[in-house]
């Protein structure tokens, strides 16, 4: 893709990477890609906001070489240090050695620690602005957004938001860089409460403070590291991103997310019945095989819905393990408060409800009703399932 200006002066010179098969090293985008959105101003002075990985050095360099000599850059904006933003400083400084880093002290720490550069490097305070002739540039200190280090930078007189992480998503830009240009505003919607949760959801405390630092600023674009620039309703992703972060502390939307792992179909029968007593509710549900589903794309339902049904045999005297990961997952990226129950077999003794109930109690999860039944499930068990389904269905719609 070409540069592009987004603003008068401020141009996006960002790269795509469809080559990446797992973001930190954890997260499948593999089928959707990733942009590192970088934004060059051009004024009396000019500064980079935000940079791109390592491994895209070439293209992001040649970006900018298209708009602009990089030789003459006066300012290079650290947002935030993770090495997807920052990765290309190097090769970039080779090119631009009189540049001048600035960022918030934290920052300017990792500078050293990531790239040992000491040199030419400025720290920033909170609310700090830099006139670079027409344009103005406010640094805004966002704290665990989601990184110790991490700022947003405003453009006063264009009323920009380079959010960072902030408001971001996964997929590759095919093209369109907008909100009102792409044709599939819905699928950048879900790829952004994929990278949410994945990434920022832990952190949704310092996001909803993020966003009252912004209360009464007049935003007419928030360009973000990742993801589409929404210029047309940038209210949109605002709002998106504060009603996730809303999810930690408050009920979710009213449905359920079924997780189920099975050895030899004895427990997927139960699940089936418990199903059926949801339907009859009228209650959403997604259902995911822990086996088979990453649990990239598990995450986004837990976070967004009320309940959770874990359907799991025992195994070896603990949760089948496919669970017992997903679980810990939802435990460190901190999937609290819902309406919870348990099911699943169990040959000679249980085992799996026990570490269900602890890690529910870990999580702080209300957990309804609970059993484990030997074997394959008989009439009785089966009922008691959809009975269970039932329950929690009229749980999370309370």
């Amino acid at each position: 893709m070409k540069p592009q200006e987004i603003r008068p002066g401020v141009w996006w010179v960002g790269v795509n990477d469809r080559v990446t098969e797992l973001f930190e090293g954890l997260w499948p985008i593999s089928q959707v890609g990733v942009s590192y959105n970088s934004y060059l101003i051009k004024d009396e002075k000019s500064a980079l906001v935000d940079l791109s990985k390592e491994m895209l050095s070439d293209d992001y360099l040649a970006q900018i070489n298209e708009v602009f000599d990089i030789a003459s850059l006066d300012y290079i904006i650290i947002n935030h240090m993770e090495p997807d933003h920052s990765g290309a400083l190097k090769r970039l400084l080779e090119l631009a050695p009189q540049a001048v880093i600035l960022g918030m002290p934290k920052a300017v720490k990792m500078l050293n620690d990531f790239y040992g550069l000491t040199e030419n490097v400025e720290h920033l305070s909170n609310g700090q602005e830099l006139s670079l002739g027409r344009n103005t540039l406010r640094f805004v200190y966002t704290p665990f957004v989601h990184w110790p280090e991490t700022m947003m930078t405003y453009l006063v007189e264009q009323k920009v938001l380079f959010s960072c992480d902030g408001f971001g998503g996964y997929g590759a830009l095919d093209g369109a860089i907008f909100d009102d240009t792409c044709a599939d505003l819905e699928y950048y919607e879900a790829e952004s409460l994929r990278y949410f949760t994945n990434i920022v959801a832990s952190f949704s405390k310092s996001v909803l403070r993020a966003i009252s630092n912004f209360e009464g600023v007049s935003i007419e674009m928030v360009a973000p590291s990742h993801g589409l620039i929404w210029r047309k309703h940038p209210e949109r992703i605002i709002e998106l991103y504060q009603k996730w972060s809303g999810h930690y502390q408050s009920p979710a939307e009213v449905g359920i997310t079924a997780l189920f792992g099975t050895m030899y179909r004895n427990t997927e029968h139960a699940l089936s019945a418990a199903l059926d007593g949801i339907a009859s509710e009228s209650v959403p549900v997604k259902v995911h095989d822990v086996r088979k589903a990453h649990i990239s794309h598990i995450l986004p339902d837990l976070w967004t819905q009320r309940g959770v049904l874990v359907a799991a045999p025992t195994y070896e005297g603990g949760m089948f393990p496919s669970m017992a990961d997903a679980l810990t997952m939802a435990d460190r990226k901190r999937v609290k408060n819902k309406k919870a129950a348990y099911l699943g077999s169990f040959a000679w003794s249980g085992g799996a409800e026990k570490e269900f109930e602890r890690f529910a109690e870990k999580m702080e999860w209300d957990v309804l009703n609970s059993f484990g039944f030997i074997g394959g499930p008989k009439g009785a068990d089966l009922d008691r399932a959809r009975e269970l389904g039932v329950q929690l269905a009229r749980a999370v719609k309370e």
